[in-house]
């Protein structure tokens, strides 16, 4: 098959490459921008087809897909990191309501059949009642950030597209994910790092700078969300939407001790107010049954694992640095 991944230079399209390419038979382009940077695929480079694009460019989007013709499409790209949507709101409505719908609008104009995984959000869910947790597919839309709503927005583009004009389109939620190759500004990750600069003596004081540490969610290893993504569209009903996640609930504070633990370093935590939110979603738990009883998709990799490879992937990143701040 012809598989098209849009976002495959982030870090959830790296590892959803990986999985496709572990499998024979699949041919796997991926949508860049000219400034991309690509060092989540460098191991790719020889494997993957990329194509330059900008999916605000409807025309462009429209040359990608009439000279691939792919058979999937999986739409992961989008800005992604919660606080930028505060910072930059118009940016980030524009890029991922508008690259989704010149993608869609390409499909559609060209009256092509292909199978398309839309990648939404847990955000999406927001302010959730303890009545309501774990959070299933059903739980109603109460986004707390620009970004939220961006996902909201492409959520129901991938619904009315599929009821109005019959494409084949299947929304996953994806709770919390993490492992390496995850970017420094995430939660899970920027511990991490903060963790192994202080193993490795880069800095002066053994202190890790923290945000709001009360807030609970559930993480998935980023290896299982993409092979969920991949059931996703092998499985899935057309027009249906399904809850990707661990069920297991971890406050940020009980995270952080865990990466600690694993690391065996000894540190001082502070509260960093810079890196509090203007508003924060307190519980965020999903229920993933109904995608399990479509698909037979389950988390495979426990959290433990998923801290200990993203330790390993900061010290092997950051080895050759040798600075004191």
């Amino acid at each position: 098959m012809r598989i098209l991944i849009t976002g495959i230079t982030g870090f959830a399209g790296s590892h959803l490459a990986d999985f496709i390419l572990s499998k024979t038979g699949n041919e796997v382009y991926g949508v860049a921008r000219t400034r991309s940077k690509l060092e989540n695929i460098e191991h790719l480079l020889q494997k993957v087809r990329l194509v330059e694009c900008n999916l605000l460019d409807p025309f462009a989007v429209r040359k990608v897909i009439e000279e691939i013709k792919p058979h999937r499409i999986f739409h992961l790209a989008a800005q992604s990191f919660v606080p930028l949507s505060w910072q930059a709101p118009q940016e980030t409505l524009i890029n991922n309501i508008m690259g989704e719908l010149n993608l869609l609008e390409a499909v559609r104009l060209l009256d092509y059949q292909v199978k398309i995984q839309v990648a939404c959000s847990s955000e999406e869910y927001g302010r959730v009642y303890p009545e309501e947790i774990p959070i299933n597919e059903n739980n109603p839309f109460r986004p707390m950030s620009p970004y939220g709503v961006s996902k909201v927005a492409q959520d129901l583009l991938g619904y009315q597209y599929y009821i109005t004009y019959g494409i084949h389109i299947i929304r996953t939620r994806a709770f919390n994910h993490t492992g390496p190759r995850h970017g420094e500004k995430f939660v899970t990750s920027n511990f991490c790092k903060q963790v192994v600069e202080i193993e490795k003596g880069l800095w002066k004081s053994p202190v890790l700078k923290v945000g709001n540490l009360n807030s609970v969610r559930d993480f998935t290893d980023v290896r299982d969300t993409v092979r969920g993504y991949w059931l996703a569209l092998e499985y899935g009903v057309p027009g249906e939407d399904y809850v990707i996640a661990s069920a297991q609930p971890y406050k940020i504070k009980e995270l952080l001790n865990l990466i600690i633990s694993i690391s065996g370093c000894r540190v001082t935590i502070k509260e960093d107010k810079g890196r509090m939110r203007p508003s924060d979603v307190p519980v965020l738990v999903g229920d993933y049954s109904k995608f399990k009883k479509q698909t037979g998709w389950e988390p495979e990799i426990p959290l433990e694992k998923t801290i200990k490879d993203l330790l390993d992937y900061w010290r092997k990143k950051i080895r050759s640095r040798q600075y004191v701040n």
